[in-house]
């Protein structure tokens, strides 16, 4: 006759011969190796109960140990996984918009002999955010070559007219994400490759009020950028550096 046991296929009911009323059987009476590790279904022997037992490690878990599996393996109790309690949220894996938050918990106690396994310690969501950083983040910078640089004498400049103010220029070193098919158009804008380093100088006729230019990037963070004269020319990329009065070398880029 067969009977479900667990995870078991199944055990068989088998008969054992019986001397003075007494039936002894179980792990004791294995040969050698009497206990086995893990899931072994070689691992086998016949009960007082006159059912099949098992001497293996996995016996723990679907509940058919020989009576003496205890005792005869030198297995102590087991011993459940026990955690401890949530941690804090990180912080939205975003500066602006859609991202993701997660929290992990430790084990304070690991599993032992045949234990509840431990629950999951990790837990994901998605977040929204929306930061100070947010504004700079959704920006576009519009670049030219620095062959545009304005930084020659108005011949047709009166003395008595009032000069503009200048204002120091700054760098940021960029480093490309992405950049579209458009860009090898123009000998300039081919340079603007995945992975290529790029200093883009923010002059005094292209900064704002704030005495910045737009689209000048945050620190480790993907923004964007459009080539101004290369008609679909555009792409992403992230700030690396930033240096006050300052001015980039020749064949780089400029902020307009």
């Amino acid at each position: 006759m067969m009977i479900a046991m667990g995870a078991r296929v199944c055990a068989v009911f088998v008969l054992v011969m019986c001397v003075s009323g007494v039936c002894e059987a179980g792990c004791a009476d294995r040969p050698t190796p009497r206990c086995c590790p893990g899931r072994n279904n070689e691992c086998v022997e016949k009960s007082a109960r006159r059912t099949v037992c098992y001497c293996d490690t996995y016996c723990r878990r679907s509940g058919d140990c020989c009576d003496d599996y205890q005792s005869v393996c030198h297995i102590s109790a087991a011993l459940d996984c026990e955690v401890r309690q949530w941690g804090p949220w990180s912080p939205c894996s975003s500066v602006c918009g859609t991202g993701t938050t997660e929290r992990s918990r430790q084990v304070s106690t690991p599993p032992r002999n045949g234990g509840t396994p431990c629950p999951d310690l990790k837990q994901r969501r998605g977040c929204l955010a929306h930061t100070e950083a947010c504004s700079a983040a959704k920006e576009v910078a519009k670049i030219l070559p620095d062959s545009f640089k304005r930084n020659f004498k108005d011949p047709w400049r009166r003395p008595h007219m009032l000069m503009k103010e200048e204002k120091k220029s700054y760098c940021v070193q960029m480093r490309v994400k992405q950049a579209s098919a458009a860009c090898r158009v123009k000998p300039w804008s081919a340079g603007l490759v995945r992975e290529r380093a790029v200093c883009v100088e923010c002059q005094s006729d292209a900064m704002a009020t704030d005495n910045r230019c737009r689209g000048d990037g945050l620190l480790n963070i993907r923004t964007f950028w459009a080539a101004a004269s290369a008609p679909g020319c555009s792409g992403s990329w992230v700030r690396e550096s930033f240096t006050e009065d300052c001015r980039c070398p020749s064949y780089s880029m400029i902020f307009v």
